[in-house]
């Protein structure tokens, strides 16, 4: 099993048992390990799948999270036009705009939002596409709970100050 770390914010790509690896990657499961406030914290999570916004919005919120729901691209656009969020939980499959539209346009509203892809798309080839387009962490479903916990937090722990600062200053 092979995990890649997209960009500045872990600069590494780590082979070996997944849970060694995500132990060295992803250290931030618990939150007393977390140098910032959850509440103090939005997420936008953007599926096509009642079901899985559901339960991806449930388990950031019960981890102290705010979160807003989108049911596709188009709709996450605009949010991400009106507000300002922390990190964005993104599908790729979705009707009217998929995943991959969505990361191309963020680039011209926010390009510095760390995205957590959570897709179905499990084949080498979409890894890859979703990490050239911009993504920080890719992520197959069905998806474990805690991997995903954990890397919002490795994301939004990781985040520097410039690239906060630069947010907070367009926003």
């Amino acid at each position: 099993m092979v995990i890649f770390v997209r960009g500045n914010l872990t600069g590494c790509v780590a082979e070996g048992p997944i849970e060694r690896v995500l132990d060295m990657l992803l250290p931030f499961g618990k939150k007393d390990n977390l140098r910032f406030d959850p509440k103090d914290k939005t997420i936008l999570v953007v599926d096509d799948e009642t079901d899985i916004r559901t339960v991806v919005g449930e388990l950031l919120t019960s981890h102290g999270y705010k979160v807003v729901q989108a049911k596709d691209g188009a709709e996450a656009l605009m949010l991400l036009s009106k507000s300002r969020f922390d990190l964005m939980v993104l599908d790729i499959m979705m009707p009217k705009m998929d995943g991959y539209q969505v990361m191309n346009a963020l680039k011209s509203i926010n390009p510095e939002l760390p995205v957590v892809m959570l897709t179905s798309k499990a084949e080498q080839p979409d890894v890859w596409k979703g990490y050239v387009k911009g993504c920080h962490y890719y992520m197959t479903k069905p998806f474990r709970v805690d991997t995903l916990i954990r890397a919002v937090n490795y994301l939004l722990t990781n985040l520097s100050d410039p690239q906060r600062a630069e947010l907070e200053k367009r926003l």
